[in-house]
């Protein structure tokens, strides 16, 4: 079953789970006279149409690219869990606001031993249903379904407290309902900022993922040819939309047929390891007599200088032109003040040379 499949069927499981629980728990609520129960069947309303929305959402997102979104509409999926979020978050808002009324004007609840029951159950399957949705949701790399599994974890522990308070209150006629409210509102505020946080940086984009950086590095560099891999950008356009670019270094005296054959050797590769549409670049490897000295020279400067993370792309040309590419740490205040640092002292050496550098962005670990 392929990923989209996958999502709608999950999300319509979650629309009749949260379905039934709403029908339940309403009817409970309001025989017990319970403002923590009636809240709780609002919240697993909110779930069904979370459900709802990932559902719309992730047929959006599969629509075909277009002349407008060459890239696919992948990212829709993105403001699905925003959706989700700013749902669970005035749900958050609304349990507060409603205990807050509970604490100041409270009202005596009438529980039984099947309203407990029912509570209990209720516990027991929005967890069980969220650690299920949750896993899916990781294994198609959804952050919506993720969302919506965090969701039903919180309303477990929702559910939970109202047991408590319904138990204390039935033993002991102590009304702690609105008290545990504002708590479990407070709970349910930090899960939305939490999710709309990570959906958020995914639409605003990111430092890519380690391992997967990593290993594509791996992949690119098993091939004899490759010398090196430098550059690696991923720009994501939804869960299962990435493309990626990056640089080789290969020897200086590959001809153009060699490298697009190695170039396309690589790519194919990749694509089909990885599912990542790759782009490569070139740098020729250029090291040799004086311009080995240069570059030794070079690297005994870089010593001096601990936020210096990389230094590649080394090459002279016959012109007497020198190029390479510096990654400096982000934590250095002026970058390029530290660049042209490193470039005087370089001249200070080989004066006869002009040097072309560039500050790359630490994007990958």
């Amino acid at each position: 079953m392929d990923r989209k499949k996958i999502i709608v069927r999950t999300s319509i499981f979650g629309i009749a789970v949260n379905l039934v629980l709403v029908l339940f728990k309403a009817v409970v609520g309001l025989i017990a006279n319970s403002i923590a129960i009636i809240l709780d069947a609002v919240n697993n309303f909110t779930d069904a149409l979370s459900s709802i929305i990932t559902i719309i959402g992730t047929k959006l997102a599969n629509k075909e690219p277009d002349k407008k979104h060459p890239y696919g509409h992948g990212r829709i999926e993105y403001f699905t869990s925003v959706i989700i979020a700013v749902i669970i978050l005035l749900a958050g808002v609304s349990a507060i606001r409603e205990s807050i009324v509970k604490i100041i004007s409270p009202e005596e609840a009438d529980y039984s031993i099947v309203s407990l029951v029912i509570i209990a159950v209720a516990v027991v399957v929005k967890f069980v249903f969220g650690r299920y949705v949750k896993k899916v949701g990781k294994e198609v790399n959804s952050q919506s379904l993720v969302a919506s599994g965090e969701d039903a974890f919180m309303d477990s522990v929702l559910s939970s407290a109202t047991l408590f308070a319904a138990l204390i209150n039935y033993i002991w006629k102590i009304g702690l309902e609105g008290y545990l409210g504002v708590i479990i509102g407070v709970f349910i505020i930090k899960t939305a900022i939490e999710i709309l946080k990570e959906a958020v940086d995914s639409i605003l984009g990111v430092r890519a993922d380690s391992e997967l950086s990593k290993h594509l590095k791996e992949k690119i560099n098993s091939f004899e040819e490759v010398q090196g891999t430098y550059d690696l950008n991923l720009h994501n356009y939804g869960p299962s939309s990435v493309i990626a670019s990056a640089h080789i270094q290969v020897r200086n005296d590959m001809t153009a047929e060699e490298i697009h054959i190695l170039t396309r050797e690589i790519e194919y590769a990749v694509y089909a390891e990885f599912g990542i549409a790759l782009t490569l670049g070139i740098y020729a490897a250029n090291d040799e007599g004086e311009y080995g000295e240069i570059k030794k020279t070079l690297e005994e400067i870089l010593k001096e200088y601990e936020n210096v993370l990389q230094v590649h792309g080394f090459y002279v040309d016959k012109e007497n032109n020198v190029y390479f590419d510096l990654i400096i740490d982000f934590k250095v205040e002026d970058r390029a003040e530290m660049r042209n640092e490193i470039v005087a002292k370089l001249k200070e050496k080989y004066p006869a040379y002009h040097y072309n550098v560039i500050i790359d962005s630490d994007i990958t670990d």
